[in-house]
């Protein structure tokens, strides 16, 4: 047998070794652990035994991650842990319906394409100069991940990001390269036969024509050459930039809003199941005057540190000073333009979805601003809490089914529409149809934070939570913010591997003890961690923006590794800021507050 033979053999064996790898995690992991709860054989131990499995499960996803959220519902009534009724409770908390009422008006203003129109309108009046492209690319991405998915938005924005980019650059190549006609015959390129006289011309003529004249008037075709070449190198950059700026302003926009992105609901949920007299310390308004501009400081900084990388500072180049607009930015820009004028006049039931929302934003914004009296306090005169941000969102979400997409006819709801000679009358349908809602609407997520949930209560209700903070005592003598730095990166890193909810859903409870056994107020913890949860920018599969970005192909995961380690940092640097400044008066974190100090004593 040849050595060839032999190692061929070898590889096979070890490539459906991998491939069996899920099924060896997934039946191997809760024999492996077993002996935890056997040999201890107290309730920390089963609980802690439930924990590790699900952390297993969710870090190698051999099991969807809504799926192993559903666990604690099979194992903690076996254990002894919980009864199956308590557990079964925690899975539909007023967070998991503040989610679902954000994300039905998310749905609808995707549905309604609301979300497309804001962002073309955002780009026609920023221009095509590379900077203020970039600048416009990652405002309005930021902007819309703030309300609906961070999915959907880069979803929406990549194909607008290459279309402008071919019209900048040329038809790109596999490796995110414009396809230069640098050479040969290349540069006299006939015009494109499909081109329609008085349609836009194709960028292959447009840059062709640039290029044609370079020849003529230089004297060293060599040096022409490696013109070319930086040119191209130049462009390269640029289409990696514009790309990366989307995914990453997808990321960091969703923080400024509690809706925006997963661990900010999971904070907000943990901390109503572990400090039930938190007295709604974390609700829309005070948690966007800490996290907005948190955001707005960090989007600053990863358009510097993108504009370095990719772009450069050379004003008359990226701005456009003194600049004459050339005719490829012309192209460019109609193409915003022409997709924009395709979305025709704002239609009835888009006007309506913008007038919910908005009614939406200011609901939330005034149901309980803190320095005043809200509309909540005056409605119902009670130290009860009876309405919470999910409530107003759930208002309109049930509007978003009752009203019409069309303009009513004599007080009743009618649409007409042509059926040969005769006009038709029938009842228009709603601005949100459930069978939309049904194929838009992330169901898993609403099951992934339940999850989280009920891991809180489980290991509050078997003495793992008091456990845990016992044994980091310790950290006593470290200062609070040194503590803070530290998490922050040990979460930063794990969420690059793991679901940013699963993340957040894992830590944060663990995070509530050890601030309560040192003395320090648990948000000076749980929060910075929170954010971090969301700044996973260095892997495509850390989270779905990037992996997104990365399908389009013209990336390499070496140019987000070196780019993303750099915006993990400055995320880092950010939080560390914004904790330590403003968000300490707005949440008073020098002081251990009562509430927390009162759930530890229970």
């Amino acid at each position: 047998m040849s050595v060839l033979t032999v190692r061929q053999k070898v590889l096979s064996s070890l490539r459906a070794g991998w491939r069996m790898k899920d099924a060896v995690v997934l039946f191997c992991s809760p024999f492996l652990l077993l002996p935890l709860p056997l040999v201890i054989g107290t309730k920390e131990a089963a609980c802690a035994y439930v924990i590790i499995l699900m952390a297993v499960y969710w870090c190698t996803e051999v099991l969807p991650l809504s799926i192993t959220a559903l666990l604690p519902t099979l194992l903690f009534p076996l254990m002894g842990i919980m009864t199956s009724k308590d557990v079964c409770m925690q899975y539909l908390k007023d967070t998991n319906m503040l989610f679902v009422g954000g994300l039905m008006v998310a749905v609808a203003v995707e549905h309604w394409n609301l979300h497309k129109r804001i962002a073309l309108r955002v780009l026609l009046i920023v221009g095509v100069r590379p900077a203020l492209l970039m600048l416009g690319f990652m405002g309005v991405t930021a902007f819309l991940s703030m309300w609906i998915s961070n999915t959907a938005t880069t979803a929406m924005m990549v194909p607008i990001v290459l279309a402008v980019l071919e019209q900048l650059n040329g038809p790109l190549d596999s490796n995110g390269a414009p396809q230069s006609p640098a050479s040969g015959p290349a540069l006299e390129l006939p015009p494109d036969p499909q081109e329609k006289s008085g349609s836009m011309p194709s960028l292959s003529t447009l840059i062709s024509s640039d290029h044609v004249a370079l020849p003529m008037e230089s004297g060293n075709g060599q040096l022409e050459l490696e013109e070319l070449s930086g040119e191209a190198e130049e462009k390269r950059r640029m289409c990696k930039g514009l790309l990366l700026c989307v995914c990453y302003a997808a990321s960091i926009g969703g923080i400024a809003t509690l809706t925006g992105t997963g661990p900010n609901l999971v904070l907000m949920g943990q901390l109503s199941q572990l400090f039930p007299q938190n007295g709604d310390v974390i609700n829309f308004a005070s948690w966007f005057a800490f996290a907005f501009p948190t955001m707005i400081l960090m989007l600053m900084l990863a358009w510097f540190w993108l504009q370095f990388v990719f772009i450069g500072f050379n004003l008359r180049r990226t701005w456009g000073c003194g600049v004459v607009e050339s005719e490829k930015s012309k192209a460019a820009y109609d193409i915003i333009r022409e997709e924009h004028g395709q979305l025709g006049p704002m239609r009835y039931g888009e006007l309506s979805v913008l007038a919910l929302f908005v009614l939406l934003v200011v609901l939330w914004f005034t149901r309980d601003p803190r320095f005043i009296d809200g509309w909540a306090t005056h409605a119902f005169n009670s130290k009860e809490e009876f309405v919470t941000d999910a409530t107003a969102a759930l208002f309109i979400a049930i509007l978003l089914f009752v009203l019409p997409s069309e303009p009513p006819r004599y007080l009743y709801f009618w649409k007409s529409s042509d059926a040969g000679s005769k006009a038709v009358h029938t009842a228009a349908p709603p601005l949100l149809t459930w069978e939309v809602t049904q194929k838009k609407m992330p169901w898993n997520i609403v099951l992934l934070l339940g999850g989280g949930f009920a891991l809180a209560k489980g290991s509050e209700e078997s003495g793992l939570s008091l456990w845990l903070g016992n044994q980091m005592t310790p950290l006593h003598s470290i200062p609070p913010w040194a503590i803070s730095i530290v998490l922050c990166l040990l979460i930063a890193t794990f969420t690059e591997c793991a679901s940013n909810v699963a993340t957040a859903t894992l830590f944060l409870p663990i995070l509530a003890s050890m601030s309560q056994t040192i003395g320090v107020n648990p948000l000076y913890v749980m929060v910075p961690c929170t954010l971090s949860a969301s700044f996973a920018f260095m892997l495509p599969v850390a989270t779905p923006p990037n992996a997104i970005v990365f399908s389009s192909g013209y990336l390499k995961v070496s140019d987000m590794a070196k780019t993303g380690i750099v915006m993990n940092i400055l995320g880092i640097l950010c939080i560390t800021l914004a904790i330590n400044s403003w968000g300490r008066s707005l949440f008073d974190l020098d002081t251990f507050p009562a509430w927390a100090n009162t759930t530890a004593a229970v």
